[in-house]
């Protein structure tokens, strides 16, 4: 067998199919279902709370639309270059392939190895703890706890029946798991979608309130860099095709289709959400204490007080989805990594009859648990932001290096215009990287300490199994 040693990615990808010659993951998920999975993956918590930061420190509506227009965009461009590299490589394990390929199997390794310790599993930690709050704010107010210890204890133990319960639903199999991310995301969609019909049609507003504009900070290039770092954090997950590509249904079509659409959906929906916010109350008012809970304040200015537990629930329901969505998509990258023997062998292995790679699903959420059980993940989330736009930067930047290595092979779905889309692409994500420095430089550093922390293990689990080629 002949070694990956940073050979052309296409003359190895000349020896692959489109079937799952060269993964034992099976090819059942429809096109639907992996636009359900972005969808969701995207719509967490930032779209009902950024704003109210957004609108201290720009105070101004029609900025903080564009933004939010802009971020849209942003994603759809980076979905397209992922779709002709998942297109052209149909495999799970998203930005690992993709840099691997490009770059080497080191940078490769360090990228998935990030997605485990951080990317996800910080993130599926922190979904999980906002989850509790949530859910305890619904069917537990203050006065049902005695003392902060206790709401605690039972928020730890939500947060980990949620992540188990959705565990257990992935390991069954791919089926039943596409089923409830279906349920998940059309609720999530439908509920957004109500909320801003309802609000058009009974809730009171005005759309005079797009003319105020207040701040309390003075207006700088810096201060509108910020508020779009955090718009794309809200975007987020627009990439979560690249991991499960090994078992789309006709990937060279349904990569982009779900890709591109799921992302011109979620734009929809967060401009029009933005838009009933400030329809609801004048930017000044958005941004008083508490700044958080902006969806809350506007629901409740256009139905009344009663609307404020339709909105938790609305995020108790986000939250859910969304991590259903990165507990699917995450072990898809280590069990990537474990076939390529730069991860232990057992997190490749599939239940035969669902289909999903349980060793590495129960992976992710043993080290998910520690994190709950322990804290530390909103560290870790805000360490890991600099070097995961990084890597989704180096994979978009994927695209010159494998074109320029091999420019005969077929591409189902090219980036149109190029260079152009990943030019602008690569260009807004170094702004946002600056942006990330400028807010904590120790942050980001920290975050690069987490990545390098990997390369010892690349080296001991490379030199008991080697790097086998990308079509073993």
């Amino acid at each position: 067998m002949v070694r990956f040693k940073n050979a052309s990615l296409m003359t190895n990808l000349d020896k692959q199919t489109d079937s799952a010659q060269s993964s034992s993951l099976v090819r059942r998920v429809t096109a639907y279902t992996a636009g359900c999975v972005i969808v969701s993956n995207m719509i967490g918590t930032g779209v009902f709370g950024t704003t109210g930061f957004m609108a201290k420190d720009l105070g101004n509506p029609t900025l903080i639309l564009s933004l939010w227009l802009f971020g849209g965009i942003f994603s759809m461009l980076g979905a397209m270059c992922y779709s002709e590299l998942g297109a052209a490589m149909p495999r799970a394990g998203g930005e690992y392939i993709y840099i691997r390929e490009a770059y080497g199997s080191l940078l490769g390794f360090l990228s998935g190895w990030t997605s485990f310790v951080v990317g996800f599993s910080a993130a599926i930690a922190l979904n999980a703890h906002l989850f509790a709050i949530h859910l305890c704010q619904l069917f537990a107010p203050e006065s049902a706890l005695e003392d902060n210890a206790s709401r605690h204890a039972w928020q730890v133990v939500i947060a980990l029946g949620m992540v188990w319960g959705l565990t257990a639903i992935h390991v069954a199999g791919v089926a039943l798991g596409g089923r409830v991310q279906q349920v998940l995301t059309v609720i999530k969609v439908g509920s957004i979608v109500l909320l801003v019909g309802g609000g058009l049609t009974l809730g009171n507003g005005n759309w005079n309130q797009f003319d105020s504009a207040t701040s309390s900070t003075p207006f700088t290039i810096a201060t509108v860099f910020t508020s779009f770092l955090f718009v794309t954090f809200s975007y987020s997950g627009w990439n979560a095709a690249g991991y499960i590509a090994g078992e789309i249904v006709e990937p060279k079509r349904s990569i982009p289709r779900a890709s591109i659409w799921g992302c011109a959906l979620v734009c929809l929906l967060y401009v029009s959400l933005n838009a009933i916010y400030f329809y609801a109350l004048p930017v000044d008012l958005l941004s008083q204490e508490p700044i958080e809970p902006v969806a809350q304040k506007a629901a409740v200015a256009m139905f009344g007080p009663q609307a404020a537990r339709w909105i938790t629930t609305l995020l108790t329901i986000s939250i859910l989805g969304a991590t259903s969505a990165m507990i699917w998509a995450g072990p898809r990258v280590y069990y990537a990594m474990a076939r390529d023997g730069v991860f232990p062998r057992a997190f490749a292995k599939t239940r035969s009859k669902g289909g999903a790679p349980a060793f590495s699903i129960v992976l992710q959420s043993g080290w998910v648990s520690v994190l709950v059980i322990v804290g530390g993940f909103e560290q870790l989330a805000l360490y890991a932001s600099f070097v995961l736009i990084l890597f989704t930067a180096l994979a978009v930047s994927s695209v010159f290096i494998l074109r320029r290595k091999n420019p005969e092979h077929s591409r189902p779905f090219s980036v149109r215009p190029y260079p152009l889309v990943p030019l602008i692409f690569l260009a807004v994500s170094l702004a946002i990287m600056w942006s990330a420095l400028s807010i904590g430089l120790n942050a980001a550093l920290l975050g690069i300490v987490t990545v390098l922390v990997g390369a010892p293990f690349f080296y001991y689990w490379k030199s008991r199994h080697g790097i086998p080629t990308s079509d073993q």
